[in-house]
C-alpha cells in the first residue's frame, strides 16, 4: 500500500512550520500576483519565499508553489521575467492551471515539475492522459468526482500522480469557476481576489407574477427584467414550506434574494429540480474516506485553507496524519477524529461528492460523533515561568477557572480542568476576557513547553 503525501496550506512561514510540526509531508504556497490567494499571503516577498523553500528542503519536506491564475495579457507579459528568481529558489513543483502558462514554463524550464491545479477541472481519465502527454507530472482532480470515478481514473492512468482534496472550503461553482464576487464587487475570483460572496448573509422573499409576466416581491413593485434590482415588499419570514411559497414560472420556482448589506435590493434566483446555485456551501471534511483513498492509491491528500490560521493547520494536519497512519497500519478509522475537526470554525461539514447517496446509518454516524467533540481555540502556549511554575498563555478567546482545556501538540493532546488562573502580577483571576490578554496556569503533565502548542476549550 503506497503511503500518500499529506499536503497542507501555507499562507505564512508560521503556517508552514506548524504544518510540518503536526505531520504534513508538504505545503503549497503562492505569490499574490499569480495565485488565487491575494489576501493573508506573506509569500509575496522573495526573501520569505526563499526562507520557506530552504526550511522545507532542510526538513526533508516538499514546497510547492501555486501559480494557478488564468491570466489576462498584462500578467502574461510579466510572468516569465517575474518567475526567474522564483524558479531559481528550487520549488519542488509549480501548481498551474492555464494551458498557455504551462506551455511557457515547459519551454523555459523543461525540468521543473508541474502539477495541474484543481482549477483546470479534470474529471476524466482522457483529460489526465492529455495533460500527461503535455508533460504534467501530477493531476489535482476536480472536487466533483466520486470515489468510484477516482478509482476509474487511477486504473486507467496507473503511472500518473493523482491528488485530491480532503478538507476545506467548497465553492458553489464548479471547482472555483465563480463569477459572483466579480458581479458584486468587481473582484475576480480567477485572479485571486475573491470576496467569498457566496458566504454572505442572504434572505429569501416570495415572488409573484403579474398579468404582464413581471415578477413582484410579495406586496412590492414589479421587477420586470430579471437583472433589475427591485424594492422589498412584504418579506416572507423564513423559507416557505414545501408546496407553498413562490409561483412556478417557466417550469422553475422563483425566489427573490436579498443580501444582508444591500437591504431593499432583490435579485431573482430560480430553483429547478437540481437546486439553487447562489447560496453557501458546507465545508469539506472527508477524513472518513482516507482509508479508501489510500487503498485506491491516491498520491497526495490535500487540505485547503491558505488564508486560515496556524491553529487550523495544526488541527487538520494532526487529524489527517492519524487517519493516514491508521489506514497504512490496517487499523480501523477512529470516529473521534470527526469530533476533533468539529472544533474548528466551519459552516457545517459535508464529504462533498465522494459518496453520492448516504445511508441513514452513515448520516447518524457523522452527526453522533461531531456533537461530542466541539471546542473553541482559546490561545497559544507562549512560555513557561519556572519561578512561578506556571505556563504563559497568549489568549485568543475567553476562558476561565472550571473550563476544560485541551493542549494540542505534535506528540499528542493533553486535557486539563483549570483550577488555578493568574494574571501578570500573580493575582488570582476567575476569567481572562479574550484576545490581547495574557494568563498563567499550571502546565499539565505530558505537555512540552518547548514544543508548539495550541489550546482549545471544550464547549
Amino acid at each position: 500500500m503506497t503511503r500518500p503525501e499529506l499536503l497542507a496550506p501555507a499562507g505564512s512561514l508560521a503556517m508552514m512550520r506548524t504544518a510540518f510540526a503536526y505531520g504534513a509531508d508538504a505545503v503549497y504556497a503562492g505569490q499574490p500576483r499569480y495565485s488565487l490567494r491575494v489576501r493573508n499571503n506573506d509569500f509575496g516577498r522573495i526573501d520569505t519565499l526563499a526562507a520557506g523553500i530552504a526550511e522545507a528542503r532542510a526538513a526533508g519536506k516538499a514546497f510547492y508553489l501555486v501559480s494557478n491564475i488564468y491570466p489576462h495579457n498584462a500578467k502574461l507579459r510579466t510572468y516569465l521575467a517575474d518567475m526567474e528568481e522564483v524558479v531559481a529558489l528550487g520549488p519542488d513543483a509549480l501548481i498551474m492551471a492555464d494551458p498557455g502558462l504551462i506551455m511557457l514554463v515547459r519551454e523555459r524550464w523543461p525540468a521543473l515539475p508541474i502539477h495541474l491545479s484543481v482549477q483546470a477541472n479534470t474529471t476524466n481519465y482522457a483529460a489526465v492522459r492529455f495533460w500527461q502527454a503535455a508533460g504534467v507530472k501530477r493531476i489535482i482532480l476536480s472536487r466533483e468526482l466520486s470515489l468510484d470515478e477516482v478509482v476509474e481514473i487511477r486504473d486507467a492512468c496507473p503511472d500518473m500522480e493523482l491528488e485530491v482534496f480532503v478538507h476545506g472550503a467548497l465553492c458553489i461553482a464548479y471547482s472555483g469557476r465563480c463569477l459572483l464576487s466579480g458581479y458584486f464587487n468587481h473582484r475576480d475570483p480567477n485572479q485571486g481576489s475573491c470576496t467569498n460572496s457566496c458566504r454572505w448573509d442572504y434572505r429569501l422573499h416570495g415572488a409573484e407574477e403579474n398579468g404582464a409576466g413581471d415578477l413582484l416581491a410579495s406586496g412590492g413593485p414589479a421587477l420586470g427584467n430579471p437583472k433589475h434590482l427591485g424594492t422589498v415588499g412584504t418579506a416572507v419570514q423564513g423559507p416557505p414550506a414545501l408546496g407553498g411559497g413562490p409561483r412556478h414560472i417557466g417550469g422553475s420556482k422563483v425566489w427573490l434574494l436579498e443580501e444582508g448589506s444591500r437591504p431593499g435590493e432583490l435579485m431573482p434566483v430560480e430553483e429547478d429540480e437540481h437546486g439553487t446555485y447562489i447560496l453557501n456551501s458546507r465545508d469539506l471534511r472527508a477524513i472518513e474516506h482516507v482509508q479508501r483513498l489510500v487503498e485506491i492509491g491516491v498520491d497526495s491528500l490535500k487540505i485547503e485553507g491558505r488564508t486560515k490560521s496556524p491553529y487550523y493547520v495544526a488541527r487538520t494536519c494532526q487529524s489527517y496524519r492519524r487517519a493516514i497512519d491508521d489506514a497504512l497500519a490496517g487499523r480501523p478509522f477512529d470516529p473521534h477524529l470527526l469530533g476533533e475537526l468539529e472544533g474548528l470554525a466551519n459552516r457545517g461539514y459535508t464529504d462533498g461528492f465522494y459518496e453520492r447517496h448516504h445511508t441513514p446509518e452513515h448520516q447518524n454516524y457523522l452527526r453522533g460523533h461531531s456533537e461530542s467533540g466541539r471546542s473553541l481555540y482559546v490561545g497559544d502556549l507562549a512560555g513557561f515561568d519556572a519561578a512561578r511554575g506556571l505556563a504563559e498563555v497568549a489568549v485568543k478567546n475567553a476562558f476561565g477557572r472550571g473550563d476544560r482545556l485541551e493542549f494540542v501538540q505534535p506528540a499528542g493532546n493533553v486535557t486539563l480542568t483549570v483550577d488555578r488562573l493568574e494574571d501578570a502580577d500573580g493575582q488570582t483571576i476567575d476569567r481572562v476576557p479574550g484576545s490581547g490578554h495574557r494568563a498563567w496556569l499550571p502546565l499539565p503533565a505530558g505537555v512540552d513547553p518547548a514544543a508548539p502548542c495550541f489550546i482549545a476549550r471544550f464547549l
